[in-house]
């Protein structure tokens, strides 16, 4: 099994209105992906987070294996989520994969 962990910061001209409706988003649309993405089988997007927080949005998923994460990368339905409802609000992205 292999987790793949994202932290983000959203971009700092976003309202707090546009912020929540992003962070709604990012979450329907990842949390989505279980089912879709072969070798996917679990999403987690944590989008309420403390005040000592610095990060707006993190998505922790578990897939099969490092060769389903490579899948997962380029996955459509992925690729998809990422492009219209992820990079376009973002402004900074830390990523942590490893064995479990």
């Amino acid at each position: 099994m292999v987790k793949h962990i994202i932290l983000w910061q959203l971009k700092d001209e976003l309202s707090l209105d546009e912020k929540n409706a992003v962070k709604g988003g990012i979450k329907a649309g990842l949390e989505s992906l279980v089912g879709k993405v072969p070798g996917l089988t679990a999403v987690k997007v944590q989008t309420e987070c403390l005040a000592s927080s610095n990060a707006d949005v993190m998505l922790d998923c578990t897939l099969e294996s490092e060769a389903a994460l490579k899948g997962y990368a380029v996955h459509p339905a992925h690729v998809e989520i990422a492009n219209t409802k992820v990079r376009p609000f973002t402004k900074t992205r830390v990523c942590m994969d490893f064995e479990v």
